[in-house]
């Protein structure tokens, strides 16, 4: 039985209750999905691998994303997927060897500070934000201090992409979802 983006989702909701994470998960959906048409993949498995990248965190912190990889490949999730989970994050030393992969690493940091940005807009909308501005904010380390801006630049070299194409990239697929993030 094929694992779709409606079993993604409900997996990411029974998992996932803090509202700030699901916004995070459905912006790194989005982006991916963005970039899965630029690199020929499958916009699905794309989606449900950004929707599904830390639907463990919240309640295993200290396990992730070990355990939301056991829990995926108990419910015989594709293992691309799950390895590209596995590689999003430093600690794990699992290589990044696909686009998909790569791509997963490269927008998740980004997603957070944009949505940081989203949150300081005099309307609070994704609709407000400008690429200008999450440039500005990247460089203020200051700001959203607990987005990792290495792994926003090493993302970006690994992918082979231009940052500011990158940001205006992501930018525009969350911009996509407004009624999610600002909702």
């Amino acid at each position: 039985m094929k694992f779709t983006l409606s079993d993604a989702e409900k997996l990411l909701k029974e998992y996932t209750t803090n509202d700030f994470l699901l916004k995070h998960a459905y912006s790194v959906k989005s982006a991916m999905e963005s970039y899965s048409e630029i690199f020929g993949g499958d916009r699905e498995k794309w989606g449900i691998t950004g929707l599904l990248h830390d639907f463990d965190y919240e309640k295993y912190p200290e396990e992730h994303p070990f355990k939301g990889a056991e829990i995926l490949r108990d419910m015989g999730v594709d293992e691309e997927i799950v390895n590209a989970i596995l590689s999003h994050a430093s600690h794990t030393n699992v290589p990044r060897e696909t686009d998909m992969a790569k791509a997963l690493f490269a927008v998740d940091e980004l997603t957070g500070l944009i949505l940081a940005v989203s949150f300081v807009m005099p309307d609070k909308s994704i609709k407000s934000v400008k690429v200008k501005s999450v440039k500005k904010k990247l460089k203020d380390k200051a700001f959203a201090r607990k987005v990792n801006r290495e792994e926003i630049y090493l993302g970006v070299e690994e992918l082979g992409v231009d940052l500011t194409d990158h940001i205006e990239r992501v930018l525009n697929a969350m911009k996509g979802i407004a009624h999610i993030i600002d909702g």
